[in-house]
Parts: structure tokens; sequence; C-alpha cells
């Protein structure tokens, strides 16, 4: 699954001792791979992806994927600033280098940060 890969290139090109040395048994996926696809049912979860193909649904022989992202909306306990509890964050922006350099991440970013999916502007930015 395209997804997967996209997912395992994020950790390889991160660096230090939180994810050095990775898993060697690469169990990790296979929970990975769980977790993706009950998460592509859930309403408060987007999984965005560019094909590299420029067409399809990534999964095909067409090339794979180009880019992918997650975001998430999570509730937690209201406050102040934060009247309903509702946060949203995104969760590891990846483009598979062969592709890097032409706005993809940038495209989904865009895409998972709408207002339509509860995101506001912070009150103490300015």
């Amino acid at each position: 699954m395209e997804r997967l890969r996209l997912r395992s290139l994020l950790f390889d090109d991160l660096a230090g001792d939180f994810f050095n040395p990775a898993t060697g048994d690469g169990s990790w996926l296979d929970a990975l791979a769980v977790v993706l696809k009950q998460q592509l049912t859930v309403d408060d979860v987007r999984i965005l992806v560019v094909d590299a193909d420029g067409g399809g649904d990534g999964d095909n022989e067409g090339g794979g994927l180009a880019a992918c992202g997650i975001g998430s909306i999570e509730q937690r306990l209201p406050g102040p600033h934060l009247l309903n509890g509702r946060i949203g964050q995104v969760i590891g922006v990846v483009t598979d280098p062969a592709h890097r350099r032409r706005g993809y991440g940038r495209a989904v970013m865009r895409g998972l940060l709408y207002r339509d999916l509860g995101f506001t502007d912070h009150p103490d930015l300015t």
C-alpha cells in the first residue's frame, strides 16, 4: 500500500535517537496498516494524497503516490480560548523524494487546513 510506503519515508528522513535505530522486524508497519485502514472511515480524520501520475486513486500501477498527509480533529477539554475543546492537528505530511519541490506538500497542507474541518485562528496569535 502506497500510504504505508510514504509514511515509512517520513521516519527514514527523520534523524535522532527517538527514531533510530528503527525496529528491525517491521512489525510497526503491520500495526500502521491496521490503524490507517480504520482511520479511512473516521469523520474526524482526513488522509489526503497526491498521485504521482496525476490521476487515479494512488494505489494503481501508474506510479503510486507523490505525497500524503494526515489531519485529525481531537476532542479535548474546553477552555476560555477553546470553547468546544476541539483541536486540529496535522500529522506527518511527506513527499516522495522523486517528487519534491513541486508544491505537493503545500497542496496537502492547504487541503488539511480548511476551516470546515474546525480550524480557527488562535486569539493570541498576532
